[in-house]
């Protein structure tokens, strides 16, 4: 079956940036006597303007219908989580507050969590503290950006921080890679506002790890339940229309789906890890074909005299931030982009995160001329931003720095996968193949739910079939995968 034959899958889902753009343009009309050009100035507007209120932080305590409670087998109460049974070792009161920025979590409660919830796979760096909090204070995920913090933190009675939710209450959709623009404005036409809604995610950073981040205990089921019902209950104390968990990993996508969270499922393109001994081992699993254009493609670079480099922790001085930055900045505005985050939080990040930065550059003599930003997780190289120089081109960089350079580190460390980020069906071609990702949706009000969960049913059909459709284009020989799973 030809991938043509594919039903239309984002016929809901449009990205738009949040600059306006009025230009003058040569216009071309299709009508029945063909492809007429014409020349005029327009400014085009995509949906309605958007009119958001002034986010404002929770400042009353949670609480949960009996109703709500019995369901979750547990009850939130003036900010408490309580246990519903009558067992004298039970976990008998946990606090659940909301705070408006992650300083005010000590670091080492906020990263017991998050190493607890990362469990056997190995840490993820985006859920620690200092990757978050770099986002909070180089104001990239900040309120004047429309990103306000409501991280939830639950204790129990003495104190001790038993898990914690990156949150956020936001006026707008942008920086998120699971789309809901379609919802936004399906829901203005039903009659209400779809903003402010709460968005339980790391901003501008579409990569698979945990979100509800427990630690480890007798009672972790229970406090990860309580936390999911604190954020539905949340949802309607705040008047938000919707709490959206986007990049869970499954097993909690599963579990929330069944505490009344929409499931909803994307694609991404991951390269996994075969026990490879070197670059060389990979491509000999692939074939004919597509070996022979990655030896082209990386000959390329090497015939430009391009020299790159990986830089880790000491090695990355603040000119190399300062040159990726522009190159991050020469990205986003060629694609007529926003550019979500600052200079400084590059800087931040860079400092605080160390040895878990993975920077590639690409040197033409003594000159920064191209970059790719990666973070390194406990067994997963995290692929982020990538640019190059303005006024500059130097074919397939961009397949070297992001890609070749990605899977080169990953077999010298071990690690068992690559994540790219999203989009992008050319990765296919160079060992990187379709892969789920997952989101969970809360919606208060009950019929527009309804309408929601009929769209899903039917986007995931569709998913489903594009998955499987993708795998027949695998650049890998017959047998490959299949074997490797097995």
């Amino acid at each position: 079956m030809a991938l043509a034959t594919a039903p239309s899958l984002f016929s809901w889902s449009q990205s738009v940036s949040r600059r306006s753009k009025c230009a003058r343009h040569d216009h071309m009309y299709l009508g029945k006597g063909g492809i007429t050009p014409r020349k005029e100035v327009r400014a085009i507007f995509w949906g309605r303007e958007r009119k958001t209120k002034e986010l404002q932080p929770f400042q009353r305590d949670l609480s949960l219908s009996a109703e709500e409670s019995a369901t979750a087998s547990v009850e939130v109460s003036r900010g408490r989580v309580e246990d519903g049974t009558d067992c004298a070792s039970s976990l008998s009161t946990i606090n659940v507050s909301v705070v408006s920025s992650i300083s005010l979590v000590p670091a080492s409660d906020w990263d017991a969590c998050a190493s607890d919830a990362s469990g056997v796979e190995g840490i993820n760096p985006f859920v620690l503290h200092d990757f978050l909090l770099s986002l909070e204070e180089s104001k990239s995920a900040a309120p004047e950006e429309g990103w306000l913090p409501q991280h939830l933190v639950a204790r129990d009675e003495v104190g001790n921080v038993l898990g914690v939710v990156p949150l956020y209450l936001k006026s707008h959709s942008y920086g998120e890679y699971v789309f809901d623009h379609a919802w936004a404005n399906a829901y203005f036409r039903y009659g209400g506002s779809y903003y402010p809604k709460l968005q339980s995610c790391v901003p501008f950073t579409p990569a698979t790890g945990p979100r509800i981040l427990v630690r480890e205990g007798p009672f972790r089921d229970q406090v990860f339940d309580g936390l999911c019902r604190a954020m539905q209950q949340l949802t309607v104390q705040m008047d938000a229309s919707s709490v959206n968990v986007t990049f869970p990993r499954e097993s909690e996508w599963e579990r929330m789906g069944k505490l009344g969270y929409l499931q909803r499922i994307g694609m991404q393109y991951h390269w996994n890890n075969r026990n490879y001994q070197s670059f060389e081992d990979f491509l000999m699993d692939l074939k004919q074909s597509k070996r022979k254009n990655i030896r082209q493609e990386r000959k390329k670079i090497q015939a430009q005299n391009l020299k790159m480099k990986r830089l880790r922790g000491d090695d990355i001085k603040p000119y190399h931030w300062d040159a990726f930055y522009d190159f991050y900045r020469n990205t986003t505005d060629n694609k007529w982009g926003q550019a979500y985050l600052t200079r400084d939080f590059f800087h931040m990040m860079g400092s605080r995160m160390g040895d878990k930065v993975l920077l590639v550059v690409a040197e033409d003599g003594r000159e920064l001329v191209g970059g790719a930003l990666n973070l390194i997780g406990g067994d997963t190289l995290y692929g982020r931003n990538w640019g190059c120089a303005p006024q500059t081109y130097y074919p397939n960089l961009h397949f070297e720095a992001c890609y070749y350079q990605a899977i080169e580190a990953a077999i010298e460390w071990g690690l068992k996968r690559v994540e790219a980020g999203a989009q992008g069906e050319h990765k296919i071609q160079r060992g990187y193949v379709p892969t789920a990702t997952y989101s969970c949706h809360f919606i208060s009000d009950p019929n527009f739910r309804r309408a929601i969960e009929s769209f899903l049913n039917q986007e995931t059909l569709q998913m489903r079939l594009a998955l499987e459709l993708l795998e027949e284009t695998s650049p890998f020989k017959e047998g490959i995968l299949e074997s490797s799973d097995g």
